[in-house]
C-alpha cells in the first residue's frame, strides 16, 4: 500500500471539496479547504518527499469560465514535478497527449469513456490510440444505488449503467494501466471508508488500484490496508493537515512505511 498525494483544483485554486456537491452550473461546490498556495507548491512538496503517482484533478470542465485558470494551475504542478504526477479532469483523445507533454506520467479519464450513462468502447479505443494503454488511468469513481456500486460521471452527478464489480474491472484492465476509484458518497467527508468497496478492490490483482474517499483517521488507513490486502494504494484529502485536516502528513508517510 502506497500513499498517493493529490492536488484538486477548482476555480483556479487548490481545494478540498465534498465530492458529491460539485456542480458545473455556477461552478460551485461545498468547500472543506481553500489553499492560499498554488498547485506548484504542493507538487514541489511531494517531489521533495519522493512521492510518485499523485493525482492532479481539474474540477472545472472545458467551457467553464474558470477552466483556463484551473488548467494553468495544473500546468504549474506538472512543470514543478515532471514525471511525478498524473492528471485528470475533462481528458479526451484530443487533449490527452498535451497533458503528457506538460509532464504528466498518465492521464486519468472517466466521463469521456462513460458518456450519457453508457460505456463508450469507441472512445476508449481513441484514448488508447492517442496515448497508449500504459499511460492511461481509468477513474471508476462510484456511488451506491440499490445495493450496487455504479460508475458515476459528470462531476459525479450522473449514474452510468456500469457496475463496479470484478467483471467490469477485468474487462477494463486490458485497456489501461491503473484504476483510480473514489467512493463518492464519502468523498471529502473524512467520515470513514467504504468497506464493501475496499473488499472488492482488495481481491483484484491484475493492475494497480488506488482508493480515495472517507479516510479520516489512522484507523481508516489500517482498514484500507487490511481490506485492500496491502495492495490497494490510498489517497488522503480533506483529513490531511496540508489541507486543514487533523491527520499529520508526516505521520501518514510514517504509517505507510
Amino acid at each position: 500500500m502506497k500513499f498517493r498525494p493529490c492536488i484538486d483544483i477548482h476555480n483556479g485554486k487548490v481545494k478540498q471539496i465534498v465530492g458529491g456537491s460539485l456542480q458545473d452550473a455556477g461552478s460551485v461546490a461545498e468547500e472543506n479547504f481553500v489553499s492560499g498556495q498554488d498547485a506548484a507548491f504542493y507538487a514541489e512538496f511531494y517531489k521533495k518527499d519522493g512521492l510518485s503517482g499523485g493525482h492532479v484533478i481539474l474540477l472545472n470542465p472545458e467551457g467553464s469560465e474558470y477552466y483556463q485558470a484551473t488548467k494553468e494551475q495544473a500546468a504549474k504542478a506538472l512543470a514543478a514535478y515532471p514525471g511525478g504526477l498524473q492528471v485528470g479532469g475533462g481528458i479526451h483523445e484530443k487533449n490527452a497527449a498535451g497533458f503528457l507533454d506538460m509532464g504528466a506520467t498518465h492521464v486519468i479519464v472517466t466521463s469521456y469513456v462513460f458518456r450519457d450513462g453508457q460505456f463508450r468502447a469507441e472512445n476508449l479505443k481513441k484514448l488508447v490510440k492517442a496515448v497508449g494503454k500504459e499511460r492511461l488511468v481509468l477513474d471508476l469513481s462510484c456511488r451506491k444505488r440499490d445495493g450496487v456500486y455504479y460508475i458515476v460521471t459528470n462531476r459525479w452527478q450522473t449514474f452510468t449503467k456500469v457496475p463496479v464489480n470484478r467483471e467490469t474491472l477485468l474487462r477494463l484492465s486490458d485497456h489501461c494501466s491503473e484504476f483510480l476509484i473514489h467512493a463518492v458518497d464519502v468523498e471529502g467527508k473524512a467520515s470513514g471508508v467504504e468497506k464493501e468497496l475496499l473488499g472488492l478492490l482488495g481481491d483484484f490483482v491484475e493492475i494497480p488500484v488506488t482508493y480515495a474517499g472517507g479516510v479520516g483517521s489512522f484507523a481508516d488507513l489500517e482498514t484500507v490496508r487490511q481490506l485492500g490486502k496491502g495492495r490497494v494504494d490510498v489517497t488522503v484529502g480533506s483529513a490531511l493537515d496540508l489541507f486543514g485536516g487533523n491527520m499529520e502528513y508526516r505521520k501518514v508517510l510514517e504509517f505507510m512505511g
